[in-house]
């Protein structure tokens, strides 16, 4: 019987040089383009592309910008940015609208003292020392209250997650502190009698509320963060602040900052101080809170008078930039990586290194601005809101 011989397999064929140096070459490309992006991420610009896809639709006129709308404000109050859209509040209430001045919402209530607070989506508004709160969110209004008489507002905040916080007077104590839930309802409420309470706020991840008090140590006045578990009642930690008068909380880098008349302090979850900036005897003109992980200040050394230095502080309480203005500075605001600075008749775009990004030589008449975090920004007369964009 004739034995069957098995073919040999066919040697393996060897991989194409050409194929194997584009492959190589494409990994390559990508790996570089991976580093460059983390390395020069504040160089190379991503926001310009976004813009474009987002606004191209928009109507705009001869400068390719969006054309303005009417606001009708009604007096003193302010504007935020929630969302994409532009809160206008005043002592009449809130009203909400689009990029292109299409008026989604309006709130109408009673404000003698108008303040808001926003974040994403959602703001809340509210009669500083009075009684009325409104919380809007998703262009729609999810809470109307009153507070009970005898516990006048003092603050509301919203946290990163939606969560409000009421800071209150109360009656036989030196005010109270409350945080609610998803569904507005009271989830606790810290109350003392050995100091003032002024504001509160509850961490983005809804575990830590820090309460800012007031009081006198050693017959000076002192000023506190008081750091409570959402679930006990007294608190853990405590940081002192020294006696600044603080202007305004934020929490962000997982922690609270507290900025005041005379130092920016940051206060870490454990009670200790991550950081500090002492304005050095200057005056604090404005500043915005607006930034990721950084703060911006406009300090004089006159309280009065246009020349001033417009800097930036990181989260351990460093400065990153600095920049001496010599105009007079009518607003300014942060969000985002950028910084806007609006003087009579201009507006200008920095980065978080105070790096000129964008210009506009015509601003209208515009006393304020609200910057975005994709670097557009709302111009406002008072009567009118425009989007400024940067090309």
């Amino acid at each position: 019987m004739e034995e069957l011989k098995r073919p040999e397999p066919a040697p393996p064929k060897k991989p194409n040089i050409v194929v194997r140096l584009l492959a190589f070459l494409l990994t390559l490309a990508l790996v570089l383009g991976a580093v460059a992006l983390v390395a020069f991420r504040d160089k190379i610009n991503l926001d310009s592309l976004k813009r474009y896809i987002t606004y191209r639709t928009l109507e705009t006129g001869d400068d390719r910008q969006p054309t303005s709308f009417r606001l009708e404000s009604g007096g003193k109050g302010g504007c935020l940015g929630v969302g994409d859209d532009l809160l206008v509040y005043s002592a009449s209430g809130a009203r909400l609208f689009s990029v292109s001045g299409v008026e989604y919402l309006t709130e109408s209530v009673l404000l003698t003292t108008p303040v808001a607070d926003g974040a994403g989506s959602a703001a809340v508004v509210y009669d500083a020392g009075g009684y009325a709160l409104r919380v809007l969110s998703d262009r729609s209004t999810v809470l109307e209250t009153s507070a009970a008489q005898g516990h006048e507002i003092l603050s509301a905040r919203l946290n990163a997650a939606g969560r409000l916080t009421v800071t209150s007077r109360e009656p036989g104590y030196k005010g109270s502190v409350t945080v609610y839930d998803g569904s507005y309802q009271p989830l606790v409420s810290i109350r003392l009698s050995s100091r003032f309470l002024m504001d509160g706020l509850l961490s983005d991840d809804n575990r830590t509320v820090a309460v800012l008090t007031a009081g006198q140590t050693d017959d000076a006045f002192d000023s506190a963060l008081a750091l409570y578990h959402l679930d006990e009642d007294t608190p853990y930690a405590s940081c002192s602040l020294g006696g600044s008068a603080v202007l305004d909380l934020k929490y962000d880098a997982d922690s609270f900052w507290a900025l005041g008349d005379e130092a920016l302090s940051i206060v870490q979850l454990d009670g200790s101080l991550a950081g500090q900036y002492d304005y050095g005897g200057r005056y604090l003109k404005a500043f915005s809170l607006g930034g990721d992980r950084s703060a911006t200040l406009l300090l004089g050394k006159y309280r009065a008078g246009s020349g001033a230095t417009l800097l930036t502080v990181d989260a351990a309480g460093q400065e990153l930039a600095a920049l001496e203005l010599d105009d007079q500075v009518l607003d300014l605001d942060a969000a985002g990586r950028y910084v806007a600075v609006l003087t009579a008749g201009r507006l200008d775009l920095y980065t978080r290194d105070l790096e000129l990004y964008a210009s506009l030589d015509t601003t209208g008449g515009a006393r304020d601005v609200v910057l975005r975090s994709d670097g557009t920004a709302w111009l406002i007369t008072g009567e009118t809101a425009r989007l400024f964009i940067p090309e």
